[in-house]
């Protein structure tokens, strides 16, 4: 068969690649939760380098730029990467773009002071990779560095759930294709257990607009 398979919802990558460009057309801000995260921990002095991890359209890179000096973004992405770009280059930020698996990260131990890790996560389809991920975090993370982690959660009003789950979330595009996309949707106790039970030290888990959040070191 000619062209590139159809994405299949255990294949993120190929997933955001077919709708990358009208999905970073919907995403224009950061979310407040990253804004207040990000004030806080620059308040007293700015970031030495920064990670955006699962990065997406850069929204949160051009919000890092502000706040730290050097800044990383990384994506499975390479449609959303070229969409970073344009974003970086259109509005006048520096960042570095890397194409990567959240699970294993192209980066040496202790190489980043502050980290956001946002809508990613419950990407992965396996406990194991998700809490491989989370490792991962902790060791690129520098001592004393923190990062700001979410997920959707059964919290939000559109589940009727009580315990964690998988499904999958529909994405349409213009011209009315839909295409699937995988979530492990958490219940905060559950995210609670991966957190504890990867290298991060949690500081603060709490839940905001339907999502599990967790400021962690």
């Amino acid at each position: 068969m000619d062209g590139d398979p159809s994405p299949t919802t255990d294949d993120p990558r190929a997933t955001y690649d077919a709708i990358a460009e009208h999905f970073a057309a919907t995403r224009e801000y950061p979310w407040p939760e990253v804004e207040s995260f990000v004030a806080e921990s620059t308040a007293d002095e700015q970031a030495t380098r920064a990670l955006d991890l699962g990065c997406a359209n850069g929204r949160h890179c051009e919000l890092l730029s502000e706040h730290a000096a050097c800044v990383v973004g990384l994506d499975v992405s390479r449609e959303l990467l070229r969409e970073a770009r344009k974003r970086a280059t259109e509005r006048g930020f520096d960042v570095s773009l890397v194409h990567g698996d959240a699970a294993r990260l192209p980066f040496r131990a202790e190489t980043f002071d502050l980290a956001v890790y946002v809508a990613t996560l419950h990407h992965l389809t396996t406990r194991e990779a998700r809490v491989d991920s989370l490792d991962e975090l902790a060791r690129v993370l520098r001592p004393g560095g923190r990062a700001l982690v979410s997920v959707w959660s059964t919290e939000h009003g559109k589940f009727e759930e009580s315990q964690g789950f998988d499904t999958t979330v529909d994405w349409t595009l213009p011209g009315g294709e839909r295409v699937p996309r995988f979530y492990h949707i958490y219940d905060p106790d559950e995210f609670r257990d991966d957190l504890d039970s990867s290298g991060l030290a949690p500081v603060d888990v709490f839940v905001s607009s339907g999502n599990c959040y967790a400021v962690v070191e």
